[in-house]
């Protein structure tokens, strides 16, 4: 099945558009990860420390009454969270806003004394400290670290320098893209976050790897044509694959972003957005990066790997 034939796209001749458009995002993706590194951003309690309580009632409870309810009682900094699946209210407060102990108790105690008619079930509480929300924080840090180097060390070893290098700047694209959606929305900053991220690296990867063969196969048999024809060719060869891949992967990551609930509507939000991302950069980042080394550099590249 094939959604594009004989396609003859002029991928390379584009690459200062797309560089451009990438440069923008990767700008304020950084910006993101600045307020992410000041606790700026809408940091999660994994990350920042505080209080989670998800309370299930038997009716609902509007959040204005909820916030209001919160307020007077001395919490009104709290995050709420309004899950309509089983009249479930989710509330967050960091620990950075709060100090006072027993938070959970209070914020169950509140909701107690304010609604004696409408019982509830406490479904979950979570505490966590900022010491531990900081660690959490470096170990992230380090594993997206071990992840480039990684991958680097692999496309490095089984390509060439050069396509390391465009495989490098591709998922470093995709991470500092969906940072900056992310930032842009507001969305919380959190451990699912982080997974979609790693998630959609290794997909990045896999996506770039399937160009980088293609490419590789044809500069070995076009020895005298153009660098510039045999990337478009080569890209435009596998672009049938990689959009019928990508599609069936972004509706397999929209069913969870539509039906999935509010628990893990932003991790489908970042898989969906990801998906889009790392398609974009394996073709308009990753190997108009490699062109661009190849022309800069005017040698050809080695064929060593499998």
């Amino acid at each position: 099945m094939e959604l594009l034939k004989n396609t003859a796209i002029d991928f390379i001749g584009k690459r200062k558009i797309s560089f451009l458009i990438s440069a923008i995002i990767t700008i304020i993706g950084i910006i993101g990860v600045v307020q992410i590194a000041r606790n700026a951003a809408n940091m999660g309690i994994d990350f920042s420390g505080g209080t989670s309580v998800q309370l299930s009632f038997q009716q609902p409870v509007p959040l204005d009454q909820a916030r209001a309810l919160l307020g007077r009682s001395g919490i009104p900094e709290a995050q709420l969270q309004e899950i309509a699946d089983g009249n479930r209210l989710l509330i967050k407060v960091g620990k950075a806003r709060h100090e006072t102990a027993n938070l959970a108790e209070q914020i169950t105690g509140a909701f107690q004394k304010e609604f004696p008619q409408n019982a509830f079930v406490v479904e979950s509480s979570t505490e966590i400290g900022p010491a531990i929300g900081d660690k959490l924080k470096g170990d992230t840090l380090k594993a997206i670290g071990f992840v480039m180097l990684g991958i680097v060390g692999y496309i490095a070893w089984r390509f060439d320098t050069r396509f390391g290098i465009g495989a490098i700047v591709a998922t470093l694209h995709d991470i500092l893209a969906m940072v900056a959606l992310f930032f842009v929305l507001d969305k919380e900053i959190n451990l699912l976050f982080v997974t979609a991220i790693l998630t959609i690296a290794g997909y990045s990867l896999t996506d770039t790897v399937v160009v980088f063969d293609r490419i590789r196969e044809n500069m070995q048999r076009n020895l005298d044509q153009p660098l510039a024809e045999i990337f478009n060719f080569s890209i435009n060869e596998v672009l049938p694959r990689t959009v019928i891949t990508s599609l069936t992967t972004f509706l397999a990551a929209a069913s969870l972003l539509l039906f999935g609930g509010e628990v893990i509507h932003d991790f489908a939000l970042a898989l969906v957005t990801g998906v889009v991302i790392a398609t974009y950069s394996s073709i308009f980042i990753a190997a108009p990066i490699v062109a661009e080394l190849e022309r800069r550099m005017g040698s050809a590249l080695p064929t060593r790997g499998r």
